[in-house]
């Protein structure tokens, strides 16, 4: 078996990606709900700030992922 191939399909890379999946996503959407409480207790305590928040920080959280997949086919590729 050759070296790289054996780097490449390491089953503990695969759990490290899955965990930078789910923590990128966590990170962010919690971001983005404090971003969001701020942001609606300075604009009159309408809840539609937190769901702004949220979802702001879930988008900031998939372009994260399409840069940490990017990255990670990158480094396997070449």
């Amino acid at each position: 078996m050759d070296k790289e191939r054996g780097k490449s399909q390491n089953p503990w890379r695969a759990v490290g990606m899955a965990t930078a999946i789910g923590a990128d996503l966590v990170i962010c959407m919690g971001a983005g709900f404090g971003i969001g409480y701020l942001l609606r207790d300075l604009f009159g305590g309408h809840p539609i700030w937190l769901v702004v928040g949220i979802m702001l920080g879930f988008i900031a959280g998939v372009f994260g992922l399409i840069w940490l997949m990017r990255f990670y086919l990158e480094e396997r590729n070449g």
